[in-house]
């Protein structure tokens, strides 16, 4: 299995993946991962020839007095997990390679995100939808 921990090298990757004429399957998670993500794994294995996911604890989905600090977190369970679901390529940037110095664009949806939990959590959908749409740029599924 291949992990992957910069954009640059993962947009090489998906090149060659799409150059064999393959379909990428992409599960993003923040890691930690439960019978729900292994099920999407399973299923995307059904839909794609290629099976990666991504793992990233998005700091921008985390309010101001959420802890980011204390997401649970454990790679190598993840990648054992991973494995027996025949996950082929792990993405695991660090904060710094989803958010270089100097990031200023964000992806804002209007409306449904102002409702439920968006009203007491305000940041959280748009670091959310901006991640996903990052990943999605970056991987081509």
């Amino acid at each position: 299995m291949d992990v992957i921990t910069t954009v640059s090298e993962m947009k090489a990757h998906v090149r060659a993946i799409k150059k064999r004429g393959e379909t990428i399957c992409l599960v993003p998670t923040m890691g930690y991962l439960h019978e729900g993500h292994l099920d999407l794994m399973r299923e995307g294995k059904n839909l794609a020839d290629y099976l990666m996911i991504s793992i990233f604890v998005n700091p921008t989905q985390f309010g101001p007095t959420e802890d980011l600090s204390k997401y649970p977190r454990d790679f190598e369970r993840d990648k054992k997990l991973s494995e027996q679901v025949g996950v082929e390529c792990i993405f695991y940037p660090g904060p710094e390679e989803m958010y270089p110095a100097g990031y200023a664009t964000y992806v804002n949806v209007e409306g449904i995100t102002d409702t439920l939990c968006g009203m007491s959590r305000p940041t959280h959908f748009r670091g959310v939808t901006t991640v996903v749409a990052k990943l999605f740029n970056i991987c081509e599924p």
